[in-house]
């Protein structure tokens, strides 16, 4: 079994930042890529960002410049520093995991950008 536990969400104003967490354990011995997804209400889940095993990102336009991704293989955890946060980045945010059994979401946290 695979848990996945996010932290890091809340409230910010415009223009501030936010550091989501999101540190896996279980049957884990290899985590291929991990990434973060977002889903606004009325609105389709989207990706933010990805990371492979490697070093190799991947950004939706709207993190592009913004956001970074990163992991710690050591602590199997990945990161998104989000920065100069706009009102439209609010949603709930939601890791994912791909290993060799499947994919594993986190059960997601709020950000909430607002003044």
């Amino acid at each position: 079994q695979v848990q996945l536990v996010e932290s890091g969400g809340g409230l910010v104003q415009p223009g501030g930042s936010l550091r989501l967490s999101c540190a896996a354990s279980g049957s884990i011995f290899s985590i291929y890529a991990m990434g973060w997804y977002r889903q606004a209400p009325g609105r389709q889940r989207e990706l933010v960002a990805r990371i492979s095993s490697g070093t190799s990102t991947e950004y939706g336009d709207s993190a592009k410049g913004r956001f970074t991704i990163s992991r710690d293989n050591a602590k199997n955890t990945v990161y998104l520093q989000m920065n100069s946060l706009k009102p439209e980045d609010t949603a709930v945010y939601y890791c994912r995991i791909q290993i060799i059994t499947g994919s594993y979401w986190g059960q997601g946290t709020q950000v909430t950008v607002s003044s």
